[in-house]
């Protein structure tokens, strides 16, 4: 669970370190910038069902042995090129890997940690964290001096990494899933359910943060002349996520979800964003960790819920629902910063969509925290 959740996030987040290469020998305006970071954001939330579906039809096991290969296969063609057509195309295609892939974690911490299902899921958020953070880190400094300053061949690299972790599922992942629920499981998400909506908004604050942050950072830092701090705010942002599953597997959610903590955090987010806006240079690197640490927190809360108050057979499709809602918000507010930007020429603008996760997760996060350790109670017993 731990090797293959690197995998929902690796091949994505090694975009952003390459942006500006990307961005200058395609030609993109930050619209475009916008839309290629965040076109696998449109793909798990328009295709997130189908990875419901996948795991209804064949089990996890299988889910995620197709899931990866698909993305292991797309993400190193990206690297065909330079081509702006087929970097769009298999980047959506690598994107549909993810949304197939990712509906599997929640099913697997159910089927496997009934009574632990909060501490799996850091587990596997953890991988996915991870991931993030090698995507983003150790592209610039590492990969792209292994392939001569090729951007095209760093996806290749990283593609080859998610075949590797295929293979070792292959021959070492488990073959039944004997704690699974004896019921026939539901695919199709039932979007008159409030409490997937819920979900899903709460989810929808933690990408609309990460995805705005990472998508922005790098072209922002370059036009205030701050190029040189692009690799370690990247990497503070994304390495500052990994706390956050610490205190998932260590803290209750009764208490990270209280009233009080939610209205602390995000309190905190938005200070960090003044931080990182009106100081820059390493102030603006601690910032952005803690922006990475936020969004992880809001993330991994959103991910543990429907393993938690999802009726028997419904974890995947109720976490396919709430991956269509939260990643369709993102999406559009994403392209919606970049188009503001461009409208305005103030690069700050970029960010303005995070004001809104501050008062999802002030509204949100304590109803769904509630709900979520009386089920946990319930699984235990």
């Amino acid at each position: 669970m731990w090797l293959a959740g690197i995998d929902l996030r690796l091949t994505l987040l090694a975009v952003p370190p390459v942006l500006p290469a990307i961005h200058h020998d395609l030609h993109l305006n930050e619209a475009g910038v916008a839309a290629l970071s965040n076109l696998p954001v449109l793909t798990l939330a328009g295709s997130s069902i189908f990875g419901s579906l996948l795991v209804a039809r064949f089990g996890t096991r299988r889910a995620l042995i197709v899931a990866l290969w698909v993305i292991a296969i797309a993400s190193s063609l990206r690297g065909v090129g330079p081509s702006t057509f087929i970097l769009f195309s298999t980047t959506f295609v690598m994107g549909l890997g993810i949304a197939l892939l990712q509906p599997v974690f929640p099913a697997l911490s159910r089927e496997w940690f009934p009574s632990r299902v909060a501490l799996a899921t850091a587990f596997w958020s953890n991988g996915l964290l991870a991931g993030e953070a090698l995507g983003a880190s150790l592209t610039l400094p590492l990969i792209l001096p292994l392939v001569g300053g090729s951007w095209e061949r760093s996806f290749g690299v990283w593609g080859v990494s998610v075949a590797l972790v295929a293979i070792v599922v292959m021959l070492f992942g488990p073959r039944s899933e004997r704690n699974a629920e004896r019921i026939q499981p539901a695919w199709l998400p039932n979007f008159r359910d409030e409490r997937l909506w819920e979900v899903g908004v709460l989810q929808a604050a933690a990408s609309i943060t990460y995805f705005g942050a990472n998508t922005f950072i790098p072209d922002y830092l370059h036009v205030n002349h701050q190029e040189h701090f692009v690799a370690p705010a990247l990497a503070a942002l994304n390495l500052g996520q990994l706390p956050a599953t610490l205190a998932f597997g260590v803290i209750p959610i009764r208490i990270l979800s209280h009233r009080f903590a939610c209205v602390l955090m995000a309190l905190l987010l938005a200070a960090a964003l003044a931080v990182f806006l009106i100081f820059g240079g390493w102030l603006g690197i601690a910032a952005a960790a803690f922006i990475g640490f936020w969004g992880a927190y809001t993330l991994i809360l959103s991910f543990a819920l429907p393993p938690l108050v999802a009726k028997a057979g419904e974890v995947a499709s109720m976490s396919a629902g709430a991956f269509t809602i939260g990643y369709s918000v993102a999406f559009v507010m994403s392209l919606l910063s970049g188009a503001i930007w461009d409208l305005t020429h103030v690069s700050a603008t970029a960010f303005i969509p995070i004001a809104l996760a501050v008062v999802i997760l002030i509204v949100l996060g304590p109803r769904l925290g509630a709900a979520a350790h009386f089920a946990e109670v319930n699984l235990r017993t």
